[in-house]
């Protein structure tokens, strides 16, 4: 029956036209769905865009796709937050949680002497942790992840048993960072938003889980960060690939929770 599959859903917005067109990135976001719970999943999706802190779009595209191959199930990294009284000091452990995931010091330097020319990309950038060059072939796109999800219900019980507030930022955060650092040629990823209002960002990675570090950034600031520190490629389409097709559902049970020593 229809409203037993699963379907991808996915938008995107922009003002002053389309990305592909200059436009400004406004908010993106995704979601899978039923297809009995399509309508409201859309409006989710249209809200979220319609009320970001960066402005109003005026353009602004909703998709959503059949998803018709097997979906991987796993539980999410361990959660902690870091709370930090400056960016300097939120900065500075955020260089110390990369290089002990494993990123050299050396490229860690080189990805934040280029960030600036990346913080107006819509998706993620690709550094190679030998050379510290980046690998992507995307120019001012980046590799956007996508095709994941956490249903509502699971995910606030996992809130609950943590006693976390329920924050679907921190859950579409949680999700990705689960999903990239899943895949054994992840080093590591460095984030933060490029939303004025958010300054927190992360660290995440296999050894560290995810780190919220809830100052990375000055508040007011639109420049935002997603790196992803990566090793061993010796196909990187079949990464990208991972990233952006293969679907990936957060499944949390009591007592299964991986937690980092």
């Amino acid at each position: 029956m229809i409203e037993e599959n699963l379907f991808s859903v996915r938008m995107r917005a922009s003002k002053n036209g389309a990305h592909e067109n200059g436009g400004k990135h406004i908010s993106g976001g995704e979601q899978i769905s039923t297809y009995s719970h399509l309508k409201h999943t859309v409006n989710v999706l249209l809200d979220k865009a319609l009320t970001h802190s960066k402005g109003n779009p005026d353009f602004m595209q909703i998709q959503l796709e059949l998803i018709d191959e097997p979906i991987t199930k796993c539980e999410p990294l361990h959660i902690e937050t870091i709370e930090v009284e400056s960016v300097e000091e939120g900065q500075l452990i955020a260089r110390n949680l990369l290089e002990k995931s494993g990123v050299p010091r050396a490229c860690i330097e080189k990805a934040y002497q280029q960030m600036k020319e990346c913080s107006g990309l819509r998706g993620a950038i690709l550094f190679d942790i030998h050379t510290g060059e980046r690998i992507d072939d995307r120019s001012d796109k980046g590799v956007r992840v996508s095709r994941m999800d956490w249903f509502t219900t699971n995910y606030e019980k996992w809130a609950n048993y943590y006693k976390m507030p329920v924050s679907q930022r921190v859950k579409e955060a949680l999700v990705l960072a689960t999903k990239v650092n899943r895949h054994p040629a992840t080093v590591a990823e460095l984030c933060w938003s490029d939303d004025p209002e958010y300054i927190t960002g992360y660290v995440a990675s296999k050894k560290a889980g995810y780190q919220r570090i809830t100052r990375l950034k000055t508040y007011g600031d639109e420049q935002g960060c997603r790196i992803f520190f990566v090793n061993g490629l010796s196909d990187l389409d079949s990464y990208i690939h991972y990233l952006e097709k293969e679907p990936l559902i957060i499944q949390w049970e009591e007592g299964n929770d991986e937690r980092v020593n």
